[in-house]
């Protein structure tokens, strides 16, 4: 199959409803349920619904759950750092970005761009070498938030925290010797900095935050999963923001 798949009812309703380009949907045979809404949404933005028996479904999706629901879309397409800040702009905001620094787990990447989505950031940025993209497997995971979260993939993060520096966005690292976010000032323009599942932040990014904050661990566990501790944050922040 050219261009991307999209598996999962979820998935493909929000892809559908957010407009993206889709080429064609496939389901099972016999498929019930949401399936039918999702092929009437089909027929009224004129997309090909092919039906298939599970085996082929199995085979297209790769290993990924599909719920016996497909759709081919074309690849997707990341976002510019400048959409992201224009994003704020216009809501009359101050930027709220999430920056991941080499995480890998594609299902962590998309998880924490389902909660990016619901805390209200205005976008997140990934590198473009030796991390996760937006996969199916992420976008999956992301519940349908990554149709509508804008997500940029930049050559060097080191880099593009300095230029977001010059548009008065304050850095915030995620590591464990950090001030406790609860004490934290989590004000104005934010860049939350979420780092690698095993290394955590590199050591050149870290030195480029302003600040970083940790999340107390009362129990005997030392830290939380990446996409926990980048929720745990990003409600704190919007908590503050609407308080």
């Amino acid at each position: 199959m050219s261009g991307n798949i999209i598996s999962g009812r979820s998935a493909v309703t929000e892809a559908l409803k957010s407009g993206r380009h889709i080429d064609k949907i496939y389901m099972v045979n016999g498929a019930e349920g949401s399936a039918k809404k999702i092929a009437a949404m089909a027929k009224e933005r004129r997309i090909p619904v092919v039906f298939k028996d599970r085996k082929a479904l199995d085979r297209m999706a790769d290993g990924v759950a599909h719920q016996g629901v497909i759709a081919q879309s074309a690849p997707y397409s990341y976002a510019e750092v400048s959409d992201i800040l224009e994003n704020a702009s216009s809501k009359g905001e101050s930027p709220f970005i999430v920056i991941l620094d080499g995480i890998e787990d594609p299902h962590n990447l998309g998880a924490i761009m389902r909660s990016a989505e619901g805390a209200g950031a205005h976008g997140v940025i990934i590198p473009k070498r030796r991390a996760a993209e937006l996969t199916d497997t992420a976008v999956k995971a992301s519940a349908g938030a990554a149709e509508y979260m804008p997500c940029a993939r930049v050559t060097n993060i080191a880099r593009t925290i300095d230029e977001l520096k010059e548009k008065g966005v304050w850095i915030w690292g995620c590591d464990m010797g950090g001030e406790n976010y609860s004490d934290a000032d989590l004000s104005g323009g934010i860049a939350l900095v979420i780092g690698n599942e095993g290394k955590g932040i590199s050591r050149i990014v870290r030195e480029k935050c302003d600040f970083t904050v940790s999340i107390p661990m009362r129990g005997r566990i030392e830290s939380l999963n990446a996409s926990n501790a980048a929720a745990v944050l990003m409600y704190e922040i919007d908590r503050r923001r609407h308080k």
